[in-house]
């Protein structure tokens, strides 16, 4: 005896019209700002892109399930150049700056912003941290944040590449403050 299914199976690749087709995205952005001694700052924003790991955190989470990723602990900088990817190299920090894991400032904030979601990630590098002489080029959202060295695919949340000249070399005496949203929705 056979059993027919009740949906049509077109339907369920297909909802049609009148269906509703619930494909949640989280779309992120970072805002960056280095301040020298003397009060001077630049800034700028950037588009970033949540790998599979971040994507995971956010719907595991909400689903309740197990062997979801750990949240995110803080941010790690880099200099390398490797084009954002959900998964493989693009999806972790490709040349790591020392000294340049950072602890979030305070718990991720969340709000409400045109009907979506949104999570806010804020990490301070304070004088005398994460020092160099070369361009930051690269900074991503990590779940390992106490070592002090690259962070591998499966720990890291979000990363993205800064285009060529954007944020020059931190100083000894510089702050740099990299505040990460993601908007769920």
């Amino acid at each position: 005896m056979s059993i027919e299914p009740r949906v049509p199976v077109a339907l369920i690749d297909d909802p049609g019209p009148g269906l509703l087709d619930d494909h949640v995205q989280v779309c992120g952005r970072v805002h960056w700002r280095l301040t020298h001694p003397s009060g001077e700052y630049m800034e700028g924003v950037v588009d970033n892109l949540v790998t599979l790991i971040g994507t995971r955190r956010y719907a595991e989470a909400g689903g309740g399930v197990a062997g979801v990723p750990a949240a995110c602990t803080g941010m790690k900088l880099g200099t390398g150049t490797t084009a954002p990817a959900t998964t493989g190299a693009g999806a972790a920090l490709a040349a790591y700056l020392g000294d340049s894991h950072q602890a979030l400032a305070s718990t991720p904030a969340a709000s409400t912003v045109s009907g979506k979601r949104r999570i806010t990630y804020v990490a301070t590098w304070a004088a005398g941290k994460a020092t160099t002489a070369s361009q930051i080029r690269e900074a991503v959202m990590v779940n390992n944040t106490l070592t002090d060295a690259t962070s591998p695919e499966a720990n890291t949340l979000a990363r993205v590449v800064f285009p060529d000249g954007t944020i020059p070399q931190k100083g000894a005496l510089d702050t740099l403050q990299i505040t990460w949203t993601h908007d769920l929705g």
